[in-house]
C-alpha cells in the first residue's frame, strides 16, 4: 500500500518491495484511523518460516511506541530483511512486527503522539484509552495471545543498555544473554537502581506493569502469561551502533527462547 508519510514510507519501502516476491513476509496493516485530523496506520509484518512441523511459537515485536526513538525501527526492518535471507534463523517462529506503532509521533520525532500523549500510559486502563493506536494495539495483543512480547525502545536519561522482564519464570534468563549480545556495540547499565527501580546487571527486578502503569503489555487475563521483555538502548548513543544492539538482542532472545522451550518440552 501507499503510506502518506514520506517518512514512513522511506522506512517500510524495503520490506515492501520484499514483501511482493515473498512467500515468507506479509504486509498486513491495520485499519486507518485519525489522530488530530489526520489519517494513519499501523505498519504490520507477518513472518512465517517454513518447513516447520510443530506447532509456531507467536511473538509479537513492537518499536516506536515512542515516535522519537527510532532506532528499534530500523532494526525491525533490518531484521525481516536478514531473515527473508536467513529464515532458518527464525525458525519455528510466527513473528508479528509492528515497526512503528506511533506514526504521528514518529513523522514528527517527538515522543508522544500528535493529541500529545505518552502512548505507552495508556494501555489497558477502565474505561479504556480514547487513542485510537493504543485500541487497535489493545485488540492485537488480545486476539493474537501471544507466546512473548517484546518492546523495543531507547532512554535519554541512561548511558548504558538494560531491559524490564515480566511473565514467564525463564524471561530474565533469555534477557541476560540478549544483553550480551548486544555489548559487542554498546555498554550495559551497571546502576543499582535505574528510572528509580531497582536493577541488577542491567535488568530491571521489577514486573513492567508495576514499573509503569499503562505500558504495552499482554491482557492481564492471559493464561498463561507470555514472557514479556521491554529492551532499552541509550538514545544518546550512535543510532548505527543502536540499531546493531537492538538487533543483537532480538536474534538472541529469539534463540534463545526457542531453545529453553524444546529443552522444557523434552523433560
Amino acid at each position: 500500500m501507499q503510506w502518506k508519510s514520506r517518512k514512513l514510507a522511506r522506512l517500510l519501502e524495503p520490506l515492501n518491495t520484499l514483501c511482493a516476491v515473498s512467500d515468507k513476509l506479509y504486509e498486513s496493516p491495520l485499519s486507518p484511523f485519525l489522530v488530530a485530523g489526520q489519517v494513519h496506520r499501523l505498519p504490520r509484518y507477518v513472518f512465517i518460516s517454513p518447513g516447520w512441523d510443530g506447532p509456531y511459537l507467536r511473538v509479537g515485536l513492537f518499536a516506536a511506541i515512542h515516535g522519537d526513538e527510532i532506532a528499534g525501527s530500523h532494526a525491525l526492518v533490518r531484521l525481516l530483511q536478514r531473515w527473508q535471507e536467513n529464515p532458518d534463523e527464525v525458525r519455528g517462529y510466527e513473528l508479528f512486527v509492528y515497526p512503528v506503532c506511533n506514526p504521528s509521533g514518529f513523522d514528527t520525532g517527538t515522543r508522544h503522539n500528535a493529541q500529545d500523549l505518552d502512548l505507552n500510559r495508556e494501555f489497558w486502563h477502565d474505561p479504556p484509552s480514547g487513542q485510537p493506536e493504543v485500541r487497535a494495539l489493545e485488540q492485537e495483543l488480545s486476539a493474537l495471545q501471544f507466546d512473548g512480547i517484546i518492546s523495543l525502545h531507547a532512554d535519554d536519561t541512561s548511558e548504558g543498555l538494560y531491559g524490564l522482564v515480566n511473565g514467564a519464570s525463564l524471561t530474565r534468563y533469555v534477557l541476560e544473554p540478549a544483553l550480551n549480545a548486544a555489548e559487542r556495540y554498546l555498554p550495559r547499565n551497571h546502576d543499582a537502581s535505574i528510572d528509580g527501580f531497582a536493577a541488577h546487571n542491567g535488568i530491571v527486578m521489577e514486573p513492567c506493569p508495576q514499573c509503569y502503569r499503562g505500558v504495552l503489555s499482554a491482557p492481564e487475563e492471559s493464561a498463561p502469561r507470555p514472557f514479556e521483555i521491554v529492551f532499552e538502548t541509550p538514545q544518546g548513543a550512535p543510532l548505527e551502533a543502536q540499531i546493531h544492539a537492538h538487533m543483537a538482542a532480538v536474534h538472541t532472545m529469539l534463540e534463545t527462547y526457542r531453545v529453553m522451550r524444546s529443552e522444557a518440552q523434552n523433560i
